[in-house]
């Protein structure tokens, strides 16, 4: 038995009662389409990593160009003014011309800035080619998140959403060893194949649903939706909830103004940007870059280059262990678990250099900088590293969510610059005990602004996180019913104001 129903109810005005046979979504095209965006995550890991190969070739003697101590620490941390920079017009980009669009585009300025630091010859050419990539860098991490949460069943958004950290880890760790190649124009050379590899492989992917919806192309969203839940799956009932979705968000005109003006936008906003603050000051930036010097300084026989590459697999493992725990864990225990953990090890390790900086024999506990370091990169890649940027594309409606997650992502990218910077001369001016304790009393903060502000959004759709973070019920209901026959059904109650 089948058909669809148009019923009455009290304290609704209309009930729209679709059958359901409960089968599943298929999941393969979601992980494709996911994996394949995040491609463009994968390039923006080589660009944060690319410094630490190539960085002590241009310092070598007969390097051409000859880069100075100084000129390199700018040309490591302009990636990251870069990507501030090229975060906010991606947003706008996006909601412009579409999510896929913009992603392709994003290959064109990848590809430009590593044929610019191959061909640099002097520090002025390569200051501008990790401008012109970190522009890239940026706006990649405002669009791939918000496509892939757009695209993705509630179910696995959380792991799909992973896969923007986890590219980006990667990408990382695939820097350090190309690296090794020792010639830092073939470095070049052999990364910029990647941009082209992102693009001739995801263009062929679908736009995203929501973004087709919010340009009225209804028919389009459900070839696209269809496209991703699988030929077999009955899109009817989703497509519903999306359109209902789409239309209050479109009442409301977007923007800066909407996003401030309106309670729950700007109650997701101050979320957002909390948990943006809380991932770079946790210092993970200053921790990764500075990864090689802090075991030099903790007297440890492990050389830099062979430290940073144990780190990137220790990171790389453990985000793919996050793609596992997000959607059967939930967000806020992650969070809360990988920020109390951070703060412990910081504050382990602050107490070690203090002990070192003053003359205490270490010897016997030279390995705590080494467990500290790697269990810090460990907790940080199960929660504040992927989960900040899948809630990114949570939390706000598609009239506001270019601009947010934009200025969002761009606060984010300025925090890493100032960061990265700041860290060398913290370190001088405060001592490394001192400065980790910094850290360790933002991480302390961070877990409270968890445990008071931030919702668990764990499998549920944008109309239930909306109402969480309202207080108020949502004007859409979903309830499953089972007649005396066995036949299931799913009833979507539209609850409509007299």
């Amino acid at each position: 038995m089948s058909g669809r129903y148009i019923l009455r109810e009290e304290n609704s005005r209309t009930i729209l009662r679709l059958p359901s046979d409960n089968s599943e979504s298929s999941k393969g095209p979601q992980y494709l389409a996911a994996a394949l965006a995040t491609i463009g995550a994968f390039v923006a890991g080589t660009f944060m990593s690319w410094t630490s190969p190539a960085l002590p070739l241009l310092q070598a003697n007969n390097s051409v160009p000859y880069i100075t101590s100084e000129e390199g620490s700018w040309i490591g941390s302009l990636l990251n003014l870069g990507a501030f920079i090229g975060a906010i017009p991606a947003g706008i980009l996006a909601d412009h011309i579409g999510r896929r669009t913009t992603l392709c585009g994003l290959a064109v300025p990848f590809f430009i800035s590593w044929l610019m630091i191959a061909f640099c010859s002097s520090a002025l050419e390569l200051y501008v080619g990790r401008i012109v990539g970190g522009m890239a860098v940026g706006a990649v991490s405002v669009v791939a998140p918000m496509y892939i949460s757009e695209l993705a069943d509630s179910k696995v958004r959380g792991a799909l959403g992973t896969f923007f950290q986890l590219q980006i880890t990667v990408g990382i760790l695939f820097g350090y060893l190309v690296g090794m190649v020792g010639d830092h124009r073939v470095l070049a050379f052999i990364l910029s194949v990647l941009p082209v590899v992102y693009f001739v492989s995801f263009i062929w992917m679908p736009e995203s649903p929501v973004y087709l919806l919010s340009k009225d192309k209804l028919n389009e969203a459900k070839r696209s939706l269809q496209w991703f839940r699988g030929s077999k799956y009955d899109i009817e009932d989703e497509m519903v909830r999306m359109v209902e979705s789409s239309g209050d968000s479109q009442k409301r005109k977007g923007g800066l103004g909407e996003l401030l003006s309106n309670p729950v936008t700007r109650k997701a906003f101050t979320i957002a940007l909390g948990l943006m603050t809380f991932q770079q000051l946790s210092g993970i930036n200053a921790v990764i870059f500075y990864t090689g010097q802090i075991f030099d300084l903790a007297g440890s026989s492990i050389p830099s280059t062979t430290a940073c590459i144990i780190i990137g697999v220790v990171q790389v493992i453990a985000t793919y262990v996050s793609t596992l725990l997000v959607d059967r864990a939930g967000r806020r225990i992650l969070l809360l678990i990988s920020d109390s953990v951070m703060a412990l090890c910081l504050g382990v390790l602050g107490a070690y250099f203090h002990l070192l900086n003053n003359n205490y024999d270490t010897s016997d506990v030279s390995w705590v900088p080494i467990v500290s370091v790697a269990t810090f990169i460990v907790v940080f890649s199960l929660g504040f590293g992927p989960i900040p940027w899948i809630m990114l594309g949570e939390l706000f409606p598609a009239n506001v969510k270019g601009i947010a997650s934009a200025v969002a992502a761009a606060f984010s990218w300025i925090l890493s610059f100032a960061v990265t910077k700041a860290f060398q001369n913290m370190t001088s001016s405060l001592g490394e005990d001192i400065t980790f304790w910094v850290f360790t009393g933002i991480c302390v903060i961070g877990t409270i602004f968890v445990f008071v502000m931030v919702p668990e959004t764990k499998g549920k759709d944008l109309n239930k996180i909306q109402e969480e973070l309202s207080g108020k019920p949502s004007n859409v209901e979903l309830k499953m019913v089972e007649s005396d026959d066995g036949l299931k059904t799913e009833k979507i109650i539209f609850h409509l104001p007299d």
